[in-house]
Protein backbone atom coordinates (compact mmCIF):
# COMPACT_ATOMS: atom_id res chain seq x y z
CA UNK A 1 0.00 0.00 0.00
CA UNK A 2 1.40 3.38 -0.89
CA UNK A 3 0.62 6.84 0.41
CA UNK A 4 0.62 9.79 -2.00
CA UNK A 5 -0.60 13.37 -2.16
CA UNK A 6 -3.18 13.90 -4.89
CA UNK A 7 -3.35 17.32 -6.57
CA UNK A 8 -0.79 18.62 -4.05
CA UNK A 9 -3.27 18.62 -1.15
CA UNK A 10 -5.12 15.32 -0.62
CA UNK A 11 -3.27 12.57 1.30
CA UNK A 12 -4.36 9.31 -0.32
CA UNK A 13 -3.68 5.68 0.57
CA UNK A 14 -3.83 3.35 -2.44
CA UNK A 15 -3.39 -0.35 -3.07
CA UNK A 16 -3.02 -1.87 -6.53
CA UNK A 17 -4.18 -5.45 -6.12
CA UNK A 18 -3.62 -7.91 -8.97
CA UNK A 19 -6.59 -10.26 -9.27
CA UNK A 20 -4.13 -13.15 -9.01
CA UNK A 21 -3.35 -12.04 -5.43
CA UNK A 22 -6.90 -12.11 -4.05
CA UNK A 23 -9.92 -14.38 -4.01
CA UNK A 24 -12.17 -11.39 -4.72
CA UNK A 25 -12.96 -11.19 -8.41
CA UNK A 26 -15.37 -8.25 -8.57
CA UNK A 27 -15.86 -4.76 -7.20
CA UNK A 28 -19.15 -5.91 -5.65
CA UNK A 29 -17.41 -8.73 -3.77
CA UNK A 30 -14.83 -6.33 -2.34
CA UNK A 31 -17.49 -3.78 -1.41
CA UNK A 32 -19.52 -6.52 0.35
CA UNK A 33 -16.42 -7.59 2.29
CA UNK A 34 -15.68 -3.99 3.32
CA UNK A 35 -19.30 -3.57 4.43
CA UNK A 36 -18.88 -6.59 6.71
CA UNK A 37 -15.80 -4.93 8.24
CA UNK A 38 -17.68 -1.64 8.75
CA UNK A 39 -20.70 -3.41 10.26
CA UNK A 40 -18.44 -5.35 12.67
CA UNK A 41 -16.53 -2.25 13.80
CA UNK A 42 -17.67 -0.87 17.18
CA UNK A 43 -17.63 2.76 15.98
CA UNK A 44 -17.98 2.80 12.19
CA UNK A 45 -21.45 3.38 10.72
CA UNK A 46 -22.35 2.28 7.18
CA UNK A 47 -23.99 5.00 5.07
CA UNK A 48 -24.25 3.66 1.53
CA UNK A 49 -22.71 2.53 -1.73
CA UNK A 50 -22.20 4.88 -4.67
CA UNK A 51 -21.85 3.42 -8.17
CA UNK A 52 -19.43 5.97 -9.58
CA UNK A 53 -19.04 4.07 -12.86
CA UNK A 54 -22.79 3.93 -13.64
CA UNK A 55 -23.30 7.53 -12.56
CA UNK A 56 -20.51 8.88 -14.76
CA UNK A 57 -21.37 6.63 -17.73
CA UNK A 58 -24.97 7.85 -17.49
CA UNK A 59 -24.09 11.52 -17.83
CA UNK A 60 -24.35 13.04 -21.32
CA UNK A 61 -20.82 14.43 -20.95
CA UNK A 62 -19.57 11.63 -18.67
CA UNK A 63 -16.11 10.26 -19.35
CA UNK A 64 -14.63 7.05 -17.95
CA UNK A 65 -11.15 5.82 -18.82
CA UNK A 66 -11.27 2.78 -21.13
CA UNK A 67 -9.37 0.58 -18.68
CA UNK A 68 -11.93 1.13 -15.87
CA UNK A 69 -14.48 -1.70 -15.98
CA UNK A 70 -16.32 -0.85 -12.74
CA UNK A 71 -15.91 1.68 -9.91
CA UNK A 72 -17.82 2.00 -6.65
CA UNK A 73 -17.39 3.74 -3.32
CA UNK A 74 -18.50 2.50 0.09
CA UNK A 75 -19.39 5.41 2.37
CA UNK A 76 -19.31 5.29 6.17
CA UNK A 77 -18.48 7.39 9.24
CA UNK A 78 -16.10 6.98 12.16
CA UNK A 79 -17.38 9.99 14.11
CA UNK A 80 -16.66 9.31 17.78
CA UNK A 81 -17.03 12.95 18.78
CA UNK A 82 -18.58 16.14 17.47
CA UNK A 83 -16.56 18.80 19.30
CA UNK A 84 -17.45 21.51 16.80
CA UNK A 85 -19.19 21.88 13.44
CA UNK A 86 -15.87 22.08 11.58
CA UNK A 87 -15.13 18.36 11.89
CA UNK A 88 -18.13 17.63 9.69
CA UNK A 89 -16.08 18.92 6.73
CA UNK A 90 -13.86 15.83 6.91
CA UNK A 91 -16.69 13.33 7.35
CA UNK A 92 -17.94 10.90 6.19
CA UNK A 93 -15.21 8.55 4.91
CA UNK A 94 -15.21 6.41 1.80
CA UNK A 95 -13.14 3.70 0.17
CA UNK A 96 -13.05 3.54 -3.61
CA UNK A 97 -12.75 0.27 -5.52
CA UNK A 98 -12.02 0.26 -9.25
CA UNK A 99 -11.71 -2.75 -11.56
CA UNK A 100 -9.01 -2.30 -14.21
CA UNK A 101 -9.42 -5.73 -15.77
CA UNK A 102 -6.36 -7.52 -14.40
CA UNK A 103 -6.24 -5.68 -11.08
CA UNK A 104 -8.21 -3.64 -8.59
CA UNK A 105 -7.24 -0.20 -7.35
CA UNK A 106 -8.51 0.45 -3.83
CA UNK A 107 -8.02 3.87 -2.28
CA UNK A 108 -9.12 6.31 0.38
CA UNK A 109 -8.22 9.77 1.58
CA UNK A 110 -6.35 9.80 4.88
CA UNK A 111 -8.75 10.53 7.74
CA UNK A 112 -7.77 12.93 10.52
CA UNK A 113 -8.31 10.16 13.12
CA UNK A 114 -5.44 7.66 13.53
CA UNK A 115 -7.86 4.92 14.66
CA UNK A 116 -9.85 5.34 11.43
CA UNK A 117 -6.68 5.32 9.32
CA UNK A 118 -5.46 2.14 11.00
CA UNK A 119 -8.79 0.35 10.53
CA UNK A 120 -9.18 1.38 6.89
CA UNK A 121 -5.60 0.45 6.07
CA UNK A 122 -6.04 -2.97 7.72
CA UNK A 123 -9.31 -3.60 5.85
CA UNK A 124 -7.72 -2.77 2.49
CA UNK A 125 -4.49 -4.68 3.12
CA UNK A 126 -6.60 -7.66 4.24
CA UNK A 127 -7.96 -8.00 0.69
CA UNK A 128 -4.65 -9.41 -0.53
CA UNK A 129 -4.71 -13.21 -0.64
CA UNK A 130 -8.13 -13.21 1.02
Amino acid sequence: MKQTVLMEKYPVFELELPKSETTFQSVDAIIAHLKEKIDAHPVAAFIGIFDHYAHTKGLPEGQVAENIKDAKLIVFCFGTALPNPHVMAVRPRSIGVADLGDKFVINFMEPPMPVATQAMEAWVKGLRNA
